[in-house]
């Protein structure tokens, strides 16, 4: 066996450190934003985003144009990963492809298993997705506690599980569909791809523009109109050299990173989390769906995470990085069920008009998802050390049969 060291990229260093600061930021915003909900500024407060402009409420506005931008980040990143990163090739990336695989089903069935029938069956969507902000943020909070490949592992996981959740959105989260502004969206990436693969157009304007009227067409379709963000960033042009600052998709993922972290979803957290906490807050927290949510997040993400993970392994199709145990496996799942953000985003999508039951299915999220990240964090401080790893630049270790690495 030898030492091979895989010194961790500076992209990936920046993205740590900005989700172990953005994480604070969220959590900061959304005790203000809970505050003043529940104080006698509440009606203003709550009145503010629902106030109109150009043809959308403000919240509209955070919900479908800002976070069509995080979600644009999310895949550069997602891009970045495919072409660079773990997941670039299939061995490494089949172990956290498995794992999403098994963070998104085994969540999904808790909850439809409580739902099935029911007014509140299309929740089934919210525990599925992971916060990769706050769940990198509080791993990032442990530094060199926890072994620097499952940062790594939990990168990819959280992306395979964003994408996941993206196609979720797009599938079966769509309402009144045209198509005609749909193959109008799907024209102008058409023409996005080809300015990059045949017409080797490198100046970032010009995908800007296109990407803002596919924002446009996809919203006026009925696909939620994030998607174009996803669609953006793949056709946006991308060199194959790690961290080359001169790539339009890298430079724009620089771009993005602070304004993302500490602008967007900030805002995003102060639109959506102002949750009036009545006198039957308990009860709603009992109800099916309340249940299905926290039950999904809190003990579906680790489990799903695990078994699938242990199963893979087992099978041959993958194998453990030779500095991670199962112990690591299980505190990456358990920092899987915050779901936060993508999930407080499905709920306005599954029960869009439904005021009670996005209340509900929000104070749900929040409280899984603060026992997901305490789980986390204690379990990964105590049982996380890591076994044989360079804790600075990410050395891995791996088998060799006549002098290939396996």
């Amino acid at each position: 066996m030898i030492r091979i060291e895989r010194p961790l990229s500076h992209t990936f260093r920046e993205f740590i450190e900005s989700s172990k600061s953005g994480g604070i930021v969220l959590i900061l915003c959304t005790i203000v934003s809970l505050s003043i909900a529940n104080s006698a500024l509440g009606p203003a407060y709550l009145g503010f985003w629902h106030q109109y402009f150009g043809g959308l409420s403000i919240e509209h506005w955070v919900n479908d144009a800002l976070m069509a931008i995080f979600f644009l980040l999310i895949g550069l990143e997602l891009e970045r990963e495919l072409q660079n990163g773990e997941l670039s090739d299939l061995r490494n990336a089949m172990l956290p492809m498995v794992a999403a695989a098994g963070g998104i089903a085994v969540p999904a069935l808790i909850h439809f298993g409580l739902n099935a029938g029911t007014a509140t069956q299309a929740g089934v969507g919210i525990p599925m997705a992971t916060d990769i902000a706050f769940a990198l943020g509080v791993l990032a909070l442990l530094g060199s506690r926890v072994p620097a490949s499952l940062k790594i592992f939990l990168t990819a996981l959280a992306v395979m599980d964003d994408l996941g959740a993206i196609v979720v959105i797009a599938l079966f989260y769509t309402s009144d569909l045209s198509f005609l502004y749909l193959l109008g969206a799907l024209a102008v990436f058409a023409g996005l791809l080809a300015m990059n693969r045949l017409l080797r157009v490198m100046a970032l304007l010009p995908y800007l523009l296109g990407g803002a009227l596919m924002w446009f067409l996809m919203l006026k379709s009925g696909v939620h109109a994030t998607i174009a963000g996803v669609l953006l960033a793949f056709a946006i042009p991308y060199s194959s050299r790690e961290d080359d600052a001169q790539s339009p998709s890298h430079c724009l993922e620089h771009v993005l990173h602070k304004p993302v972290t500490f602008l967007i979803l900030p805002v995003f957290a102060l639109a959506n989390t102002g949750i009036v906490i009545g006198a039957g807050w308990a009860a709603d927290l009992l109800s099916a769906n309340s249940m299905g949510i926290m039950l999904g997040l809190i003990a579906g993400k680790p489990v799903g995470i695990f078994l699938f993970s242990f199963a893979a392994v087992a099978l041959g199709l993958c194998r453990l990085p030779l500095d991670l145990a199962w112990r690591h496996i299980l505190g990456a799942g358990l920092l899987g069920g915050i779901g936060f953000t993508m999930s407080i985003f499905i709920t306005n999508l599954a029960f869009a008009g439904a005021a009670e039951a996005i209340n509900a299915s929000k104070m749900a999220i929040l409280a899984a998802s603060l026992v997901a990240g305490i789980a986390g964090f204690t379990w990964l401080k105590f049982l996380g050390a890591p076994l044989a790893t360079d804790r600075d630049t990410g050395t891995m270790d791996f088998e060799v049969s006549d002098g290939h690495p396996r």
